[in-house]
């Protein structure tokens, strides 16, 4: 009797392990927590924009924060500054970040995305050393701390351009793309901006292996790359540059706020 039972709770037991290895497959994919796509899917909302995703909603946050400190620091630095180098990338701060903050207001609105209302403690500090500093070093805090700031941001605007689903967000990028690289251009002006630090600074969060073709030896000339033409007979009528090399062109309509958001 005793073999009898022993026999059938090992049958049962092959059995339910049967069934479980039958059914791990089914729940390893459909519960898949912690991969990209359950993080898309967990942070991500519908609207009538299409769907909004926890990296657009920091996209628009990120827009905001820089607004709230880079305006002052242009300010500032119109008011203190003792070159025109200098004057002249505070201005482009000013200009930019009042239109850029209008669009995000109007777009955090649509989306109804709560904004913070004063930069974050390392932003306050960025703040501080600008004040606390004068002259040379002042022009040399400025330039590097919002070319540094600008750099990281840049990146991450054009990972959500590329990858958002949200029109809004996806013209929040364009927009914030074209503002960013015009402040990175007119920083790099003031002829301040340490780009072994950046470049240092770079390398210490990458992990990659750098690409590309070997390091040309010394004394030997590298044959040059025959260019890249259309065929015969094909036209062509866009311009892909239509500013000055060494400017960028922000031009846009003013932002659009049919339901009257912000008042």
């Amino acid at each position: 009797m005793l073999r009898r039972v022993n026999g059938s709770a090992l049958v049962i037991a092959a059995l339910v392990a049967t069934v479980g290895a039958l059914a791990f497959p089914v729940w390893s994919y459909a519960d898949r927590a912690g991969t990209g796509q359950a993080n898309l899917a967990a942070g991500t909302v519908n609207t009538r924009w299409g769907p909004l995703s926890a990296s657009d909603r920091d996209l628009i946050v990120r827009v905001r924060l820089a607004g709230l400190w880079e305006l002052p620091a242009g300010q500032q630095a119109v008011e203190r500054a003792p070159t025109k180098a200098v004057k002249e990338a505070g201005d482009h701060l000013i200009v930019g970040h009042t239109d850029l903050d209008r669009r995000v207001r109007v777009i955090a609105a649509q989306l109804n995305v709560e904004l913070p209302n004063q930069p974050n403690a390392q932003q306050q500090g960025w703040l501080q050393e600008l004040t606390a500093a004068t002259g040379k070093e002042y022009e040399r805090k400025f330039a590097n701390l919002l070319r540094a700031a600008h750099g990281k941001i840049f990146p991450a605007i054009g990972a959500v351009r590329n990858s958002t689903r949200n029109s809004l967000v996806r013209q929040l990028a364009t927009d914030a793309n074209q503002t960013v690289l015009d402040h990175i251009t007119v920083l790099e002006k003031t002829g301040s901006v340490d780009f072994d630090a950046i470049a240092n600074d770079t390398a210490a969060l990458s992990t990659a292996s750098p690409t590309g073709p070997a390091a040309p030896a010394a004394g030997a000339t590298v044959p040059s790359a025959p260019p890249v033409r259309p065929d015969p007979g094909v036209t062509t009528s866009s311009d892909p540059s239509p500013a000055a090399p060494g400017q960028v062109d922000t031009a846009r309509p003013e932002p659009s706020d049919p339901d009257s958001l912000l008042g």
